[in-house]
C-alpha cells in the first residue's frame, strides 16, 4: 500500500499560489507570442488543488512507477500546468523563459515526452479515453493509484467521451475521476451555443458516474468535492463538475473568448501582471 502522506509532505512548502501560476502562464505566453492564454487561466485553482493535495508523486519524481496520473485531455491547457510542474521543480526558469523559442522541448499542447505529461492531447476527445484505460489497467494490476483526467466542456461534444465514459461505468473504475472544466465556451463560441450540452450532471449520472459541482475557482470548495467523491463508498468512477470563468484573474480576458487567440502584447501583458500584483 502506497504511503501517499509521503508525496504530500515533499510538497507541503509549495503554495501554487493563483496568481503566481497565472503569471508563470503569461510569462511563457509573452515569450512565446503565443494563444491559449484564457483556457489555462481557467484550470489554474483546478490544478492547484491537484497538486497541492491529491497526486501522489514519490520521491516528486513524475516518472515514478507508483504515481497518480493526471490526464490533461484539455491539451491546449498546457501552461497551467507546466506553471505547477515549475513550482515543482519539474522546469526550469530557462524553459520558461524560452517558451516557444528554437529548440524548446515545450510545445503548446500537452506532450508525453515531458516528465510530468502523461498523454499528446490536443486532438481533443481522445485523452479521457486514454485516461480510462490507464485506469482499468491500475485496477488489473490491484495498485492503489489514482486517474485525474481534465477536460473542457467543449470537448464534451465528442463522442469518445462518451464512449470511456461507458467503458467507466461498466469496470467500476472507481479510481478515475473525470474533472470538467465548465467555462462556458469553446475554440468559436458559447457552448449553448455550439452544442448545447443541457443538464450535464444528469447526464454524467445516467451514464454511471458519481457527479459533484463545485466552483471551480474556490480552492477550499475543489478539495472538498474531490474528497467527498473519494470517500463516498461507491465502486463508481466520478465525475467533478467545475464552474470556471474563462480567463479568470485578468478583468479584460474575463469570459471574453477573443482571448482564446489572442496575443499578448507588451501592454496587455503590462496590465494583466499589474491585475494579479506581479509585477
Amino acid at each position: 500500500m502506497i504511503n501517499r502522506q509521503i508525496g504530500r509532505a515533499q510538497t507541503r512548502n509549495i503554495e501554487y499560489n493563483a496568481a503566481r501560476l497565472r503569471a508563470t502562464i503569461l510569462k511563457m505566453a509573452y515569450a512565446g507570442s503565443t494563444v491559449h492564454v484564457a483556457c489555462a487561466f481557467s484550470i489554474v485553482e483546478l490544478l492547484a488543488v491537484l497538486f497541492r493535495e491529491h497526486l501522489h508523486y514519490p520521491n516528486n519524481d513524475p516518472n515514478a512507477v507508483e504515481r497518480d496520473y493526471l490526464v490533461l485531455s484539455k491539451g491546449h491547457g498546457v501552461m497551467a500546468q507546466y506553471a505547477c510542474m515549475y513550482e515543482r521543480g519539474w522546469l526550469t526558469s530557462d524553459q520558461i523563459e524560452g517558451y516557444f523559442a528554437d529548440g524548446s522541448d515545450l510545445k503548446g499542447l500537452s506532450d508525453s515526452r515531458i516528465p510530468g505529461l502523461e498523454v499528446t492531447s490536443g486532438s481533443l476527445g481522445h485523452g479521457f479515453s486514454v485516461g480510462v484505460g490507464v485506469a482499468m489497467g491500475i485496477k488489473r494490476l490491484g495498485a492503489d493509484q489514482k486517474v485525474y483526467t481534465i477536460v473542457g466542456d467543449g470537448e464534451m461534444n465528442e463522442g469518445p467521451i462518451w464512449e470511456g465514459a461507458l467503458v467507466a461505468a461498466h469496470h467500476r473504475l472507481d479510481n478515475l475521476m473525470l474533472i470538467v472544466d465548465k467555462n462556458g465556451f469553446q475554440a468559436m463560441g458559447t457552448t449553448d451555443d455550439v452544442l448545447s450540452l443541457g443538464d450535464l450532471a444528469a447526464k454524467l449520472a445516467s451514464f454511471g458516474f458519481d457527479v459533484v459541482n463545485a466552483d471551480g475557482h474556490d480552492e477550499l470548495a475543489i478539495d472538498s468535492a474531490l474528497r467527498a467523491l473519494w470517500n463516498n463508498g461507491s465502486s463508481q468512477p466520478k465525475a467533478l463538475i467545475a464552474h470556471t470563468i474563462k480567463g479568470k484573474g485578468v478583468s479584460f480576458m474575463e469570459a471574453d473568448n477573443r482571448w482564446h487567440y489572442t496575443r499578448l502584447n507588451e501592454q496587455t501583458f503590462a496590465e494583466a501582471l499589474a491585475e494579479l500584483g506581479q509585477v
